[in-house]
């Protein structure tokens, strides 16, 4: 790689630095007023893509700060764009620039490891040693690990126990049979009963099936199947046999390519606003030898297809791989010769890509779940801004309040506030309202009364106020409240409606006086979060009305009976729970559980009913 390195003069403004660069390919290093470097880039023309920066208008504002802090720039002329996107990953591994894409790996996943003894084992392992040993991996499944190496202890039973075991230590007898071979899951190499020779041969076999040749391995042991059973060896032959049907139990679950795909790398994509998440799997013989996610924390609007670049870089760095095929999701700018880029549109290769985009998908709904689960707040606040977003709002509406009426035929009218925090039901403060000043079944004059008692009674609490009122209504619900809050108390809260079609149900979303309706699709995550607090305000308005009926029928029914007070009442609807098993019951049961003189009253009041 043939390198010329720039100097720009930090004293000369950074407009001349850039109008002074090359139109060549190379790297670009951002630095702030204290000299560090704060941002790394490579471009196939200098000029061109740094001059974007300046003239471009970003959208997010780490891009903005980024340019902002730009104090002088430096470069380095390459050959070419594989030079360039080399270099880059080699400059930011080593300086670690604040603003670049960063490898967000504080997991240590397990590998495979083959120890370096005279009789190796085969194990999981996390920790990585310099002592010659060869390690598969790592792998992001524990899983696959487990049944992996569950399968190779079957068929080629070698020893899982941690002793420092030699060939010496065998000839003095120091070692013991243990429940293993006893079972069957060990050959018994520790008291001789199975040469070093063999051993190693199986350890050679194992080593060929994690690197993806479990195929050939399979073909070999079908032939010492025939070799026996033309000597008649059938004992041996049918223990091979088993064998050969575990080892094709595993082929059929990791083989997934019908075709033969001999080395292959496959890509998977996927990101949101701060992260951006890349899949590895390579493919050896049609089989996923190993599968790995990895996550990049986006520090400003790079490109996708830069960090998918930078990501495969990393990745075949990590794993050794040399293959000359590489399957992406999209077009990527990947100048590697010899390294051929296939982005596929039917066959194996797409089955292979839609796997590892399924896979990426899936790992950042794990992340993300599990974020959410560190940060119980943070997807309601990121709902709430959305909210904001939407209705225009000065600030975010951390506490909603949302009302609703409920009357039947003008009777028993209530109203009920729901309360919102944080994008979450605050039950604690749902307050429940019947309706003393109105008379007959007004909506919009109950609407008035619930929302004066609500929020004058917080005024003079000093309680703190909602950011948002919203009315389970259209715009005449919103009028009544508005009346109420801006004219008569002189309070400035945003207030919606969520007007419904005929099933109750939230059919669009309403803003501003006069009212508009804001665009929300009906699969929109906001959508469903009005329709959401719909359902809650209205079910708890139903609940409070049916239950205000209910006592009230209750008491118009006993208080009707002569000589039946109010005590007597209670310990009536204490002992039936109802007052439908209190009409039902008989003249024993009624004496049960009150006087005798009393039970007969109301025992005859009902039945002559």
């Amino acid at each position: 790689m043939s390198l010329q390195n720039i100097e720009s003069n930090p004293t000369v403004s950074l407009q001349k630095q850039v109008s002074a660069l090359p139109q060549l390919p190379g790297v670009y290093q951002y630095f702030n007023a204290k000299n560090e470097i704060i941002y790394i880039g490579k471009a196939k023309n200098l000029y061109k893509r740094v001059l974007n920066y300046f003239i471009k208008k970003h959208e997010l504002n780490k891009t903005f700060v980024l340019v902002k802090n730009i104090a002088y720039l430096k470069y380095i002329v390459v050959e070419s764009e594989a030079d360039a996107l080399l270099l880059e990953n080699n400059l930011i591994k080593q300086y670690r620039p604040r603003y670049n894409v960063m490898l967000k790996d504080d997991k240590t996943y397990p590998s495979i490891c083959i120890s370096n003894e005279e009789f190796p084992r085969v194990f999981k392992t996390r920790k990585i040693e310099k002592n010659g040993s060869e390690y598969f991996g790592p792998y992001t499944s524990v899983k696959s690990i487990n049944f992996l190496l569950d399968t190779v202890y079957k068929v080629f039973q070698i020893r899982t126990c941690k002793i420092p075991m030699t060939s010496e230590g065998i000839r003095k007898n120091k070692y013991k049979l243990c429940l293993k071979y006893h079972i069957h899951l060990c050959n018994g190499i520790c008291e001789g009963r199975e040469t070093r020779d063999q051993y190693l041969k199986n350890i050679e076999n194992i080593s060929q099936i994690i690197k993806g040749n479990a195929v050939e391995i399979q073909k070999y042991i079908l032939q010492e199947i025939k070799q026996c059973s033309s000597k008649l060896e059938f004992e041996r032959a049918f223990v091979l046999k088993q064998k050969y049907d575990l080892l094709g139990n595993f082929i059929s679950k990791t083989i997934i390519a019908n075709t033969i795909i001999e080395s292959t790398d496959v890509f998977g994509y996927d990101q949101t606003e701060n992260s951006a998440f890349v899949t590895i799997l390579r493919v050896e013989n049609g089989a996923i030898i190993q599968g790995f996610t990895v996550e990049y924390k986006k520090q400003i609007d790079e490109e996708k297809e830069d960090i998918m670049a930078l990501a495969i870089l990393n990745l075949r760095e990590k794993f050794n791989s040399d293959s000359k095929e590489i399957i992406v999701p999209f077009e990527i700018e990947f100048p590697i010769n010899n390294v051929k880029i296939i982005i596929p549109i039917r066959g194996d290769r797409k089955k292979l890509l839609t796997l590892a985009q399924q896979n990426t998908a899936q790992y950042k709904l794990d992340q993300l779940k599990q974020h959410e689960k560190m940060n119980p707040d943070q997807r309601g606040m990121k709902l709430m801004k959305n909210l904001q977003q939407k209705l225009k709002l000065e600030k975010i509406p951390v506490k909603i309040d949302i009302f609703d009426v409920s009357t039947i035929a003008g009777s028993n009218t209530v109203a009920v506030c729901v309360v919102y925090y944080k994008g979450k039901p605050l039950k604690k403060q749902y307050r429940k309202y019947i309706i003393k000043t109105v008379a007959g079944a007004d909506d919009y004059a109950s609407m008035r009364e619930a929302v004066r008692r609500r929020y004058k009674r917080m005024i003079n609490e000093h309680a703190d106020l909602p950011d948002l009122i919203i009315a389970d209504g259209g715009t005449g619900q919103m009028t009544a409240i508005r009346q109420i809050v801006e004219e008569e108390l002189g309070l400035n809260i945003t207030i919606a409606g969520l007007a419904k079609n005929d099933k109750h149900r939230t059919n669009e979303i309403l803003t501003g006086f006069p009212p508009k309706t804001v665009g929300l699709k009906s699969s929109d995550t906001l959508f469903k979060f009005f329709a959401a607090m719909q359902d809650e305000v209205h079910r708890f308005a139903i609940k409070f009305h049916r239950e205000k009926r209910s006592k009230t029928q209750i008491e118009s029914e006993l208080d009707n009976i002569k000589g039946i007070g109010k005590e007597t009442k209670n310990e009536l609807l204490k002992y039936f729970k109802s007052l439908k098993r209190i009409k039902n019951a008989e003249l024993a049961e009624l004496q049960n559980s009150t006087a005798k003189h009393k039970a007969k009253i109301i025992y005859d009041y009902f039945h002559k009913q």
